[in-house]
């Protein structure tokens, strides 16, 4: 399914639009008769089938101790007082050398790593079976001949390796209750806490697809006619302009940034989604029009005004920099939209 809610933040400020055709005339989606273009289809009724919010046992389990066990050290619930086992979990500082020399990534403090894992060159963790916490011990290996860093590969070396503790396979009340998580003390609450953000996340990825699933119906339930070409090409370049300044924002290309958000490069993203979330906005605000739903400039500054606060400005002006106030309030409108659809939408 596509993910059409994904798409609004890019498209924050695609709202000023060519009305007509031959002459530009910059005209707000709340200020454009837009049922000239979308035919809106049976919206109260939309279904949907989305998955309920739920949380993975296993998913559970495995952030519960990866959680307690960055808190465990040597002084606070870490096994100290027998050796290395194999299947142990240990805390190590490690340093490796070829030739007397430390080689790039070969050096790390409190390293967590289970004996018999597999994650470390043959020998690596073999040596550490049966050295005691505390201890430092030299281990003279080699890299396999097919190892990816030809530099290495077939290399002998020495790893200098000091265990710190063994991180525990039973959890501890005493140990959560020093990791300074407020109101939680037992490994329970910490169970709990754990449960409680899973369950978070997973209600939101829920609200975001329950979104996606909302617009997909309501667009395949709408019919459009006679779309200017130059509103399609709007949304492009806008399309196109927002995502090079979010991809200047950390200092990478648009494609590069398209592709870890959205799994594909820049033009193709333009290609795919200009055109579709033109058609969701046209849509959307039709049915703000036959529902009477608008974003009064009171309401649109309170908005603005949290969202300013949320995001560390200390005005609305410093927020919105050259951006439309028109723009927001389509934005608004979208999501004020959406709040309408979700209470008509029956869910499967």
């Amino acid at each position: 399914m596509k993910k059409w809610t994904m798409v609004l933040p890019v498209l924050l400020a695609a709202a000023f639009l060519s009305a007509g055709c031959g002459s530009r005339v910059d005209v707000p989606l709340n200020q454009m008769e837009v049922e000239r273009y979308v035919t809106l289809g049976d919206y109260n009724n939309l279904s949907v089938s989305v998955a309920p919010a739920s949380v993975d046992e296993e998913e559970l389990e495995q952030l519960l101790r990866s959680v307690y066990s960055a808190h465990v050290t040597a002084q606070s619930g870490g096994v100290t007082d027998r050796p290395v086992e194999q299947g142990d979990t240990v805390v190590m500082d490690y340093e490796g050398k070829k030739d007397g020399v430390a080689f790039d990534g070969g050096t790390a403090q409190n390293a967590s790593l289970t004996i018999g894992s597999g994650r470390f060159i043959p020998g690596f963790e073999d040596g550490l079976i049966g050295v005691m916490p505390g201890e430092t011990v030299d281990l003279k290996l080699s890299f396999p001949e097919g190892y990816g860093n030809a530099e290495l590969a077939g290399q002998a070396v020495v790893f200098t390796v000091t265990v710190h503790f063994i991180v525990p396979t039973q959890m501890e009340d005493a140990v959560v209750a020093g990791m300074g998580i407020e109101g939680v003390d037992t490994v329970e609450g910490l169970r709990q806490y754990a449960y409680d953000y899973l369950y978070e996340n997973a209600n939101t990825n829920y609200h975001y697809s329950l979104q996606d699933a909302i617009v997909g119906a309501l667009l395949e339930q709408s019919s459009f006619e006679n779309i200017p070409e130059e509103m399609v090409e709007e949304y492009r370049q806008k399309m196109q302009d927002n995502l090079e300044t979010a991809a200047a924002s950390y200092g990478i290309s648009a494609d590069s940034y398209a592709l870890y958000n959205y799994g594909m490069n820049c033009e193709d993203m333009v290609n795919t989604y200009a055109e579709d979330s033109l058609r969701q906005n046209l849509a959307m605000q039709a049915i703000a029009n036959a529902e009477g739903l608008t974003v009064g400039d009171e309401e649109l500054q309170e908005l603005l005004l949290e969202y300013a606060v949320r995001a560390g400005f200390e005005t609305v002006e410093e927020f919105i920099g050259e951006d439309s106030l028109e723009d927001y309030r389509d934005y608004f409108m979208n999501e004020k939209v959406m709040d309408y659809l979700i209470e008509k939408v029956k869910t499967e």
